[in-house]
């Protein structure tokens, strides 16, 4: 094994790749003929089998071109050599190189092939070189001839494209796609410039040129229905579109006379449909006539529902007017921060230029807005005076002052105005209209007061006018009257316009149904008490019988309590249970009748329609007015008139009542309605503003004693009167915050002229019943038949005194009579009674002053009768001090003064009559004065009678 091994080293092993190595090409290479190709080609083999072979080859073997492959086999041989081992391993060996070696040759097979093929492909790239270089040359002419034509036929294309693009367009402007539209068609005139060489261009050009006129006619269109309904994404393309165009402040003049135009046709069409509905035919003359003259054809019934849906279509125009304003605000926001973000040099000019256009429509939409409504205006004021309204009822001309009220409170949002020309216009008709209505109402009221029975009308104790529906107005305005904690708490919100609210739908002019049917007014009391246990309750308190003895009334509260007698009754409980004779204890509910409340109600109206419309203001409070002077009048006229009372000189009509009576009846009053109408145009225009006196009922008795002559009715008229007053009092600020200026005073005076005499009728009124409640004739009678020249001092007082306070007795019971009627107040019955005792003290004068022959004696029986009329008196009423009580008592004590104390006193006591006066000087004749001092005292009483007559 070591000689092998050492062998191998001198021959310097080679491996089989630097065998073949070393071959040179030239050698080596010998192309095989095509039948040993073939043969090679067809010869079978086993891949597998080889494959087999190969892969037991190691792959130590395959590791790199460097590896000695004699060394490694052997070291791997064993140091003891085994010949048929190596045999063996030589045998595999052996296979393996058979099969690699048939690889390698197949590998040199398959190289050989190839050069052949490289060897046949030179030479027909030679041939082809040679065959193709002036075909080349063709080919290139050919491609720069197809590259023409290409673009020949895209230019074709292209104008064919744009022959067609009518089509397009009208499908844009079909789909309101005007910014396209205008967009594509001016991307085809550009091409259209392009391509001007050919010759059809030129007739493509004049086509465009038409299409895109017909375009802004369509945009003009279209800008045109903005102004009934304004549509956000419409408009933007309008003003897309114009922007394109470059017009678009041609687009705003264009868009105001559209406002203008949509005004005009829009109330033209509202009139002229509700014409031709209530003509009933198809008439075409209607649509011929000018817009003034159609409203003529308006009937009554179709004014108030064309009137509605005239403001409605106006407030269509007027709210797409103020949304297309607030789209250029904003519109302007967006622009301003866009480019506040983009500041690009070169869109400097162009930032301009559009900075003007945005200041132009600014100023020309602001002057635009006083423009429209003036348009408005002046089409609802001819609507307005192309009707008489004189002749509407009540509730349907107040609807047409709220909606032009309305309509005033759209244009002050609008553009701030005043709205002069529809103020002007609805004042107009509203002075008409109030004339002919307040001329209704006066006669209705005096029909209502002559009809009237002056019977109570029961209300709630709780009763207030601000529950009346008619007075709704002054609660939900949140007038004065109303105190801030009753005030909603809506109010202390920000107030929204209506442009805010209707905005995106709705409509302030929508007709509302009128909710007063679902509402109740609790003001009517059951027979006149708040309840049936009150009603039981104040007639079980009522029957204390006050005219009863006081000891009488303690055994009768001891029989129903059960308490031991009192011994003694406080002043002040008396004065209490008096205060409550004349009361069924129905609380405070005010004394009125229906005609008060009607009025009240009336009164209602016209602060209503004042409210509505303040132009009005001094008219209607004028009005008001004489309703109340009418109802002051009348009743003074069937309670207080009575000339043979007014004579007694007492004051009882104070100086300012008859001022007032006597300009209410020049002012107000026709005296002469039953004459015939002759006089001047003048007068009898004056007479139209006048009412007849009215007349009491004949179911109205006044003459009868038992019910004290009319007492009840009295209380009624006369008290309802104070209440109306009273509610007057209480509207005074209301009506002082809407009257003008200059027409304060009239309103002051009527104030302190007339609504505050009410109390002062009271006087007159119950003075009547006081004077023929108690017979003072009798008491005459019966103080002439005593004899007055006693020589001694009496202790019994006379027989008049009794009767004359039996008289005040019964005059006391009929009064609890009538109080079961009527709840007498308080101040009422005081009045009652100081009348009473006034005439019965001045009776007593009167009687005093017709006694021929009194001694000092008679003077001091005088005296007693007095102080026992005056202790008695003290009982029934609770009065302090008995009115005339001085009256009496100066005149009685004057017999006993001096002749100069006498004269003195004549002249310091003028409240006497001359009579009174001239017996007393005479009946004082003979007992301290003489002949001679008669003559001169009653020459000091002609003195002072002198200036009176």
């Amino acid at each position: 094994m070591q000689k092998i091994k050492s062998l191998m080293t001198r021959q310097g092993l080679r491996s089989p790749q630097e065998s073949v190595h070393d071959l040179s090409p030239i050698e080596n290479l010998r192309f095989p003929t095509k039948e040993e190709l073939r043969e090679s080609w067809e010869e079978p083999t086993d891949p597998q089998a080889q494959q087999e072979i190969i892969n037991s080859i190691e792959e130590v073997y395959f590791s790199n071109d460097a590896f000695d492959i004699v060394k490694y086999e052997l070291e791997r041989l064993p140091p003891v050599l085994s010949l048929q081992e190596l045999e063996e391993y030589r045998d595999k060996l052996k296979q393996q190189q058979a099969a690699e070696l048939e690889r390698v040759t197949s590998l040199q097979n398959g190289l050989q092939l190839a050069a052949v093929i490289c060897a046949d492909g030179r030479r027909h790239l030679n041939i082809a070189k040679e065959g193709f270089t002036q075909t080349s040359l063709g080919l290139l002419a050919n491609q720069r001839k197809r590259q023409l034509l290409i673009g020949l036929l895209k230019s074709l294309r292209t104008i064919k494209t744009l022959q067609r693009t009518d089509v397009r367009l009208s499908e844009m402007l079909e789909e309101e796609d005007y910014p396209g539209a205008i967009q594509l068609c001016l991307e085809c005139q550009k091409a259209a410039s392009t391509f001007k060489h050919y010759s059809c261009i030129s007739e493509l050009n004049s086509k465009l040129q038409d299409t895109l006129e017909q375009i802004e006619e369509q945009l003009d269109v279209a800008l045109s229905k903005i102004c009934k309904n304004f549509d956000i994404n419409h408009y933007t393309k309008v003003q897309q579109a114009y922007r394109l165009l470059g017009k678009t402040q041609t687009a705003m003049d264009q868009l105001h006379m559209h406002f203008t135009q949509a005004i005009h046709n829009t109330v033209f069409q509202v009139v002229l449909g509700y014409v031709e509905l209530c003509a009933g035919n198809t008439d075409t003359k209607f649509q011929k006539l000018q817009y003034k003259d159609l409203c003529t054809h308006i009937t009554s019934d179709s004014y108030i529902p064309c009137l509605a849906d005239l403001c409605k279509a106006l407030w269509e125009v007027m709210l797409s007017y103020y949304r297309t304003m607030q789209w250029h605000e904003n519109h302007d926001q967006d622009e301003a921060a866009t480019v506040s973000s983009v500041s690009d040099g070169s869109s400097v000019v162009g930032t301009e230029e559009n900075s003007f256009d945005r200041s132009y429509v600014k100023k020309k939409l602001e002057h635009g807005l006083s423009r429209i409504w003036q348009d408005v205006q002046l089409k609802v004021k001819t609507y307005l005076l192309g009707t008489d309204l004189s002749n509407f009822k009540y509730d349907d001309f107040i609807f047409v002052l709220d909606v032009i009220s309305r309509l005033m409170q759209v244009g002050e949002e609008f553009c701030g105005s005043k709205s002069e020309v529809l103020q002007e216009s609805i004042r107009k008709q509203s002075v008409n209209y109030f004339k002919t209505y307040h001329r209704t109402r006066l006669e209705e009221l005096r029909m209502f007061l002559e009809n009237e029975t002056w019977e109570l009308c029961p209300v709630k104790s709780s009763f207030d006018i601000l529950q009346l529906h008619e007075f709704k107005f002054m609660v939900q305005s949140r007038s004065p009257s109303v105190s801030p904690s009753k005030q909603p708490a809506s109010a202390i919100s920000t107030t929204v316009t209506l442009f805010e609210q209707y905005c995106n739908g709705g409509n302030p002019f929508e007709i509302q149904a009128d909710s007063k049917d679902d509402e109740t007014e609790d003001v009517l009391a059951s027979n006149g008490y708040e309840s049936d246990e009150q009603e039981k309750s104040a007639y079980q308190e009522y029957d204390s019988d006050s005219d009863v003895p006081e000891e009488l009334k303690r055994d009768y509260v001891d029989e129903q309590t059960g308490d031991a007698p009192m011994k003694s009754v406080s002043r002040e409980t008396l004065r209490s249970r008096k205060k409550s004779d004349y009361s069924l204890n129905k609380g405070n509910a005010p004394i009125l009748t229906n005609t008060t409340l009607n009025v009240v109600r009336l009164v209602g109206k016209y602060m209503q329609m004042m409210n509505i419309l303040k132009p009005i203001a001094f008219d209607v409070i004028h009005f008001m007015s004489q309703l109340f002077d009418y109802y002051l009048y009348a009743v003074y006229t069937f309670f207080g008139r009575n000339d043979t009372f007014e004579s007694t000189g007492l004051g009882l009509s104070s100086s300012r009542l008859r001022t007032t009576l006597n300009r209410i009846q020049e002012s107000l009053i026709d005296l002469e309605v039953s004459a015939d109408p002759t006089g001047t145009l003048t007068a009898a225009e004056e007479r139209k503003e006048k009412v007849p006196s009215p007349h009491l009922s004949h179911l109205v008795v006044l003459t009868s004693g038992s019910s004290l002559y009319g007492l009840a009715e009295r209380v009624v008229a006369t008290e309802s009167l104070v209440f109306l007053a009273e509610q007057f009092e209480f509207l005074q600020p209301h009506l002082d915050a809407v009257m003008p200026a200059a027409k304060k005073p009239f309103l002051q005076q009527f104030y302190s002229q007339t609504v505050s005499t009410a109390n002062e009728l009271r006087k007159p009124v119950y003075w009547i019943v006081a004077a023929k409640a108690i017979d003072y004739e009798q008491m005459l009678l019966l103080m002439a038949n005593v004899k007055w020249d006693v020589k001694e001092i009496m202790s019994q007082h006379n027989v008049y005194v009794d009767s004359l306070l039996k008289e005040f007795e019964e005059f006391n019971r009929r009064l609890n009579e009538v109080s079961k009627r009527v709840r007498i107040p308080l101040i009422v019955s005081n009045i009652l009674w100081e009348h009473c005792m006034r005439l019965a003290n001045r009776t007593l004068v009167e009687g005093y002053a017709n006694v021929k022959k009194c001694s000092n004696e008679g003077r001091a029986l005088m005296q007693l009768d007095f102080q026992q009329f005056l202790m008695k008196l003290e009982k029934l009423t609770d009065i302090r001090p008995i009115p005339d009580k001085e009256f009496v008592e100066t005149y009685i004590k004057a017999y006993y003064l001096t002749e100069n104390d006498m004269e003195r006193w004549i002249k310091e006591h003028r409240e006497y009559s001359t009579k009174h006066l001239t017996n007393l000087v005479n009946v004082c004749l003979g007992s301290h004065i003489n002949k001679k001092a008669r003559q001169k005292l009653l020459a000091a009483i002609d003195d002072i009678d002198r200036p009176k007559r």
